[in-house]
């Protein structure tokens, strides 16, 4: 499978052979539903809490006697049924992880970069550095490939900050390193704009030998 190498303005170059066991599977949405859903939870903190009876301060002090008020009877004021108590079966915190193998991550991003390319949505460009941080420079490439309005994901080869400064004043773009993008970078987004050489670095890890 061959597409087309675009310049910095736009205009098309020569072509680059993609690896058709990277961008040319069938993609498999089990494996990619599993795998955003794991990384999404394994994203979360899982620190929130709450405190029960026995953590709130206070209320070691019986209320009033047992008997004889004509009111029912209270053996704390940090009962959960008191305004102030503690509270009955609240967020804990605990580990959020899904685990997935290795095998199954890699199957993943092959299934969202062969659906990409599939579908159109999929451009190589030869070089994404910038001399200077301009959100114009950026935006000119984008317009030029008719991207003006569509959520893209950059992936470039490693960390370029003239590029981070220029797409972080543009909504809907972001920049991820190819080799740290996950398939949740992936398939959030309507449009990937790969680097080419960012591109051969991802299809080193993700070709199968």
């Amino acid at each position: 499978m061959k597409l087309d190498v675009h310049s910095i303005d736009g205009s098309k170059g020569a072509q680059i052979t993609l690896d058709d066991s990277v961008f040319g599977i069938e993609p498999n949405h089990h494996v990619v539903h599993q795998a955003v859903t794991s990384e999404l939870s394994n994203s979360r903190q899982g620190t929130h809490s709450s405190k029960n009876r026995s953590m709130v301060r206070g209320g070691g002090k019986k209320p009033w006697k047992q008997k004889g008020r004509g009111v029912a009877r209270a053996g704390t004021i940090r009962s959960p049924l008191w305004k102030g108590g503690g509270t009955v079966f609240g967020p804990e915190p605990h580990t959020y992880v899904k685990k997935t193998t290795k095998k199954m991550r890699r199957l993943a991003r092959r299934s969202v970069l062969s659906d990409k390319v599939k579908n159109g949505n999929f451009f190589v460009v030869d070089d994404i550095s910038l001399e200077e941080p301009k959100t114009k420079l950026l935006v000119k490439l984008l317009s030029s490939l008719d991207l003006s309005d569509r959520k893209i994901t950059l992936l470039v080869d490693s960390e370029k900050d003239n590029l981070f400064l220029a797409a972080r004043n543009i909504p809907n773009v972001y920049l991820v390193e190819s080799l740290r993008a996950s398939t949740y970078d992936l398939i959030d987004c309507d449009v990937i704009v790969a680097e080419k050489s960012g591109l051969e670095l991802l299809n080193n890890q993700l070709s199968v030998n």
